[in-house]
């Protein structure tokens, strides 16, 4: 996989973005006939200002926007490119499987050899049935929990976000945070209701919310290690806490690693804790890049879905052939190495962000949360544990620090509540360049003086 050998020697991303003509008359183009001109909310950069660029193209590290400007990427389209852009063996198996055809309304090979391997990285995960995306894993999975065990609340953490079906936006991480969009009209308050919340990291909310509900939580969905409320890890025993609860309680234990799943570890955060939920979702670097959900869990579980089981969940495009060849050749690529490299990168990262606010006298009044290859950096004093810790930044300062990077050519998510993510490619180089660039941000977001 590109990435891992020598690497020659890259151009340094430009200096200061000059031109951003042809990216504006895109977006006023967009905006006639998109919503917002965009095809997800937090691309507009509603939460910061200005104008989005638009990508002409990207490769390992970098990417490059219809005016030509070069960027150094932490956003790897948040989260699944963990060997940078267009790595070599994603591309040449998306090249072949194309020739094959773009889609069958049939069974393929490339169905199985892809549940193969993500069976054998998840344990946990017994069945696996493949989707399109994060989102549609999520509500198929509660609708399998809910059907199991007969009860139709579902118990989600504020800050948690699991994509946008009806019973998840309720308290939603992610864009709905970055928006400041409580809810989402159009979720009925009957259904908003069958949605109850709790504090990440607080186990007696949780049993409170089973005492005031009993016998009607059918799934506490998680994330195991927030990335959509910012970088926000597990306190030790609140997962193992989860899992007892949810054993006690007979409700179903659902972890979201559509972040975490392959990026912390080939098996995910429940590798990495060793906690085993009852059913699992995936997505982003399972499909390397390309649009792919899944989820699973033990098979007395998945027995129940269609066509072995009453229920129902279809897709045409599930199982995509061109989809399982590029997640196919995403995980053979997965070895130790590859995770050795990213937790040096991403450390070397985290430090040099680090005393670069501490040399500037303002690491007081920022948190770094990091875990593996996915970091945040919240503008307020730590910790940061839950998301009405992580609500306490000061999102001015964040607005300042992100337009001073990308004037710099340093591309990070366009919201406070997302992470970077560091990739393969992502070498010294680029990391020495980021931090001076972070430093010179950090003037500006601070409003320093020179």
């Amino acid at each position: 996989m590109a990435g891992l050998k020598k690497k020659k020697p890259v151009k340094k991303a430009n200096r200061i973005v000059k031109r951003t003509e042809e990216s504006t008359r895109l977006y006023e183009r967009a905006k006639k006939r998109m919503p917002g001109g965009v095809s997800s909310p937090v691309r507009s950069f509603a939460s910061v200002g200005g104008t989005p660029f638009f990508v002409k193209k990207a490769r390992g590290p970098f990417i490059v926007d219809a005016d030509g400007n070069r960027y150094v990427d932490y956003v790897m389209s948040y989260g699944p490119l963990l060997f940078g852009h267009a790595p070599k063996a994603v591309s040449t198996a998306v090249r072949a499987a194309l020739s094959r055809g773009t889609s069958y309304g049939a069974p393929c090979q490339g169905e199985v050899e892809l549940a193969e391997r993500v069976t054998k990285c998840f344990p946990s995960m017994e069945r696996v049935r493949f989707v399109s995306s994060g989102t549609e894993a999520a509500m198929s999975a509660v609708r399998l929990a809910r059907a199991v065990t007969g009860r139709d609340l579902v118990l989600k953490f504020s800050g948690c976000y699991h994509g946008h079906a009806d019973s998840f936006l309720v308290a939603a991480g992610s864009g709905v945070a970055t928006l400041g969009i409580p809810g989402s009209p159009g979720v009925p308050g009957s259904l908003a209701g069958l949605t109850v919340t709790a504090r990440y990291n607080d186990l007696d909310s949780v049993r409170e919310l089973f005492a005031a509900h009993p016998g009607r939580i059918g799934v506490i969905a998680v994330e195991p290690v927030a990335a959509n409320m910012g970088v926000v890890l597990p306190r030790p025993g609140f997962l193992e806490g989860l899992r007892e609860i949810a054993t006690r309680e007979g409700a179903v234990l659902l972890f979201d690693e559509v972040i975490s799943g392959f990026r912390l570890a080939a098996g995910g955060a429940q590798e990495i804790y060793r906690v085993t939920p009852d059913l699992t979702c995936l997505g982003k670097i399972l499909g390397g890049g390309l649009p792919v959900g899944a989820y699973g869990g033990k098979a007395d579980l998945m027995k129940s879905i269609a066509p072995d089981g009453p229920v129902y969940q279809a897709g045409t495009l599930s199982g995509n052939p061109i989809a399982m060849a590029a997640g196919k050749a995403m995980l053979d690529s997965l070895r130790p190495e590859v995770y050795r490299r990213l937790e040096k990168s991403a450390a070397q990262l985290e430090a040099g962000m680090k005393k670069a606010a501490e040399s500037l006298g303002v690491a007081d009044r920022l948190t770094f949360n990091r875990i593996g290859s996915i970091l945040t950096m919240f503008f307020t004093g730590g910790p940061v544990e839950n998301f009405d810790d992580a609500k306490r930044s000061n999102l001015e300062a964040f607005r300042r620090w992100f337009h001073a990077l990308r004037k710099r050519s340093v591309f990070i998510a366009p919201a406070q509540f997302e992470a970077m993510f560091v990739s393969t490619e992502h070498s010294a180089d680029e990391i020495g360049y980021t931090v001076a660039a972070h430093r010179e941000a950090l003037r500006e977001a601070f409003e320093l003086q020179p």
